[in-house]
């Protein structure tokens, strides 16, 4: 799986499979030499956090993330008012440049996929897809009842 763009993509091996990940990082960040081999192990790379729409809680955890795997970050929220798209510059032209900047419109992430050269992971279109807090929910319920099987699961 080359990007996360939907929450559909995931079936419950997957699930399965990143639930067992995630439990494998949760038990590294719990020994001191492991929880410093995971702050290094995406080092030298950069994260491009690109928010047309407010988003505080996302924009951040993602940021915080990122440093915490070693990465720098470069960000920008309000972009809609704070990027070259006020000048015209199109979605595709600045993805050839940053590789993982796409705004808040549904679908965006998508065609975004199209022209990137590196993986895009949708933290949210607008009132589109949010993959990204989906399998946060998803982890959380399995971690808090041992099971997302069988669930009624109301958000209000």
């Amino acid at each position: 799986m080359r990007h996360v763009l939907y929450s559909q993509q995931f079936n419950r091996s997957i699930l399965d499979g990143l639930f067992r990940r995630a439990d494998e990082f949760r038990r590294r960040m719990t020994i001191p030499s492991e929880k410093l081999a995971l702050t290094q192990l995406h080092r030298g790379k950069t994260l491009f956090s690109v928010f047309y729409e407010p988003s505080t809680r996302t924009r951040m955890s993602f940021g915080a993330a990122a440093q915490r795997l070693g990465m720098s970050v470069v960000a920008t929220e309000n972009a809609r008012e704070f990027s070259s798209a006020i000048k015209g510059e199109s979605l595709e032209d600045t993805i050839r440049v940053l590789c993982e900047y796409y705004p808040d419109e549904i679908g965006a992430a998508e065609r975004a996929a199209r022209y990137s050269s590196v993986p895009i992971i949708n933290a949210g279109d607008g009132a589109g897809q949010h993959p990204t807090q989906a399998l946060l929910d998803l982890y959380t319920i399995h971690q808090a009842l041992g099971t997302i099987d069988g669930l009624t699961v109301t958000i209000g």
